[in-house]
């Protein structure tokens, strides 16, 4: 993680943090996001010498996503709750009738950019959430717990 930041502050970028070893960065830019995007993509390439596929959100755009999340949606003993940030490719509502989960033990809901999920712990294995990991849908996405989501909103 810290050649991480190191690597951020390399491409211009101010108040750099990284987020547990989760391979999350907070920054600030004066970029526009598509530059950024384009910059770090290509830093990251540069430095470990293979192509790593990344994400890039907007403050407001995580914090609109955590917003959206029900606050009753907790990762505790009784109920476990995720969100996947999507890449543009898959970033649609047609993604809910993609997923191979059985949606009578888990519900899911898209925003723009994430979808999110809450299970009763009791139904994680019926609920087949674990078959996500297996599926063409998983390449596009990158799921974070809901603590962390909000974390990386400020929220």
């Amino acid at each position: 993680m810290k050649k991480l930041k190191t690597l951020f502050e390399a491409l211009g970028c101010i108040n750099v943090s990284t987020y547990i070893n989760s391979g999350n960065v907070i920054f600030e830019s004066k970029e526009n996001q598509k530059n950024i995007l384009k910059k770090v993509e290509d830093g990251l390439k540069q430095e470990f010498g293979f192509g790593i596929p990344i994400l890039i959100k907007t403050e407001k755009e995580m914090k609109k996503i955590a917003d959206s999340i029900p606050d009753n949606w907790q990762n505790d003993s009784a109920q476990r709750t995720d969100v996947a940030y999507l890449f543009p490719e898959i970033d649609s509502t047609k993604i809910l009738d993609e997923l191979p989960v059985k949606k009578e033990f888990i519900e899911v809901r898209y925003i723009k950019g994430a979808i999110y999920w809450n299970v009763k712990r009791e139904n994680v294995y019926k609920s087949q959430l674990a078959k996500l990991i297996s599926h063409k849908l998983y390449k596009s996405m990158t799921v974070r717990n809901v603590n962390t989501a909000r974390y990386l909103a400020g929220t």
